[in-house]
């Protein structure tokens, strides 16, 4: 069976290059970064070199301003968490909108425990946030505005550099969860205003559980994990070595490639959805139809589950998803569709599919050729599809 994979929101391959650069440092060059011996200075060495890389695929200025974790939910937690206890006595306000990641969203539901207030900003069909609403609610005791580069499920870009300007004419400061949006569109983050920046390793074909926080110079935040001090005293533990050197390896091949293979899926996202809405009856394609990351496409079917696509997707080797993997077992509808305005039936009828840098026009091609007879099988089946509908299936 021909496999297709479309799901790299979700997961994507190590790229075999940052795999190799990264064995080295499991069975020979092992050394602790914080120790002065030569292992442990090949070591820090290593580190530093990747922690400039990330650093240049962002536009930071300094190296130092790269502080690595886990992943992107810890960057959320530590720049959401630590900027707001940090800033307590001058503010308890914080504004992010209604279509972030979990873990922004539930981040800000933890700090609303321990007095802090959290406004939650709407979105318009497209998944744009309202700029006139963040003006509205802005206030003397706002200290942090999140809102994300770009939206995972419905690849929908916000425009950061403008809501920049219009949170630091009132002196707070501007976090943006990256994560879905590095590696794929050109960020710079002293261009863009950004003061605090969350972003992940695998996503941009870097092994998983390593991730960055862009910490702007002179920005103060609270860490979140105490111990021996390292990076910056702000993320204790001792570093993931072998990842750190793979995500470094991986900021360096997306600064290089990023035009080029950006240019490409974003052919293969508009063929794949030129094909699905032109070929399937009350199909529609979510998120905004130019502003939007060129790997997503987002489509929704009336009449139909997505869940059952999925699955006979699964059946033909295809795997895509209805949003994001963080919330894919639960019977919710996706909160971000929900945000844009669609009832909970037409969030429940989406679809989305992915592209990587192994996806070729071979695979969108065995996808349209499928899609359209799995439809209308489903369609067939469920009681709720118009007789009239039923009519051209």
């Amino acid at each position: 069976m021909k496999r297709v994979y479309l799901d790299h929101a979700a997961g994507r391959p190590v790229d075999e290059r940052v795999l190799k650069t990264m064995l080295p440092y499991f069975t020979q060059k092992y050394g602790n970064p914080s120790t002065v011996h030569t292992p442990g200075n090949e070591a820090r060495e290593a580190m530093e070199e990747a922690r400039g890389k990330v650093a240049e695929l962002i536009g930071a200025a300094k190296k130092e301003e790269i502080i690595f974790t886990s992943g992107g939910t810890e960057s959320n937690n530590l720049a959401i968490k630590g900027v707001a206890l940090r800033n307590r006595d001058r503010g308890n306000h914080i504004i992010t909108s209604s279509i972030e990641h979990m873990s922004v969203i539930n981040t800000c539901k933890e700090l609303t425990k321990q007095g802090f207030e959290v406004t939650y900003l709407p979105v318009d069909k497209h998944g744009v946030v309202d700029l006139e609403a963040l003006k509205r609610e802005l206030t003397d005791r706002t200290i942090l505005v999140s809102i994300m580069y770009a939206n995972g499920e419905i690849g929908t870009i916000e425009p950061i550099k403008e809501i920049s300007g219009i949170i630091h004419e009132r002196g707070a400061l501007l976090h943006v969860d990256a994560v879905a949006a590095v590696g794929q569109v050109p960020i710079d983050v002293k261009a863009e205003g950004i003061d605090l920046l969350s972003l992940s390793s695998n996503d941009i074909y870097g092994p998983k559980g390593v991730g960055a926080l862009y910490l702007k110079s002179g920005v103060r935040i609270v860490p979140l994990i105490q111990g021996g001090g390292q990076e910056r005293g702000l993320r204790s533990g001792t570093e993931n070595l072998p990842g750190i050197v793979g995500m470094g390896k991986a900021a360096e091949i997306a600064k290089a490639e990023m035009k080029d293979e950006s240019r490409r899926l974003a052919g293969l996202r508009d063929k794949l959805i030129r094909g699905i809405l032109d070929n399937i009856p009350v199909s529609f394609l979510n998120g905004h139809p130019t502003h939007r990351l060129p790997n997503n496409v987002n489509v929704r079917f009336s009449y139909i589950e997505g869940e059952a696509l999925i699955l006979s997707l699964d059946m033909e080797g295809v795997a895509c998803s209805s949003g994001s993997a963080c919330t894919s077992k639960t019977l919710e509808p996706s909160h971000v569709l929900l945000a844009t305005g669609l009832k909970h039936e037409e969030a429940h009828g989406s679809l989305l599919f992915t592209l990587g840098r192994q996806n070729s026009e071979e695979d969108v091609d065995y996808v349209l050729g499928l899609l359209p007879g799995i439809v209308k099988r489903l369609r067939v089946m469920s009681p709720l599809t118009p007789k009239e509908l039923l009519v051209d299936v």
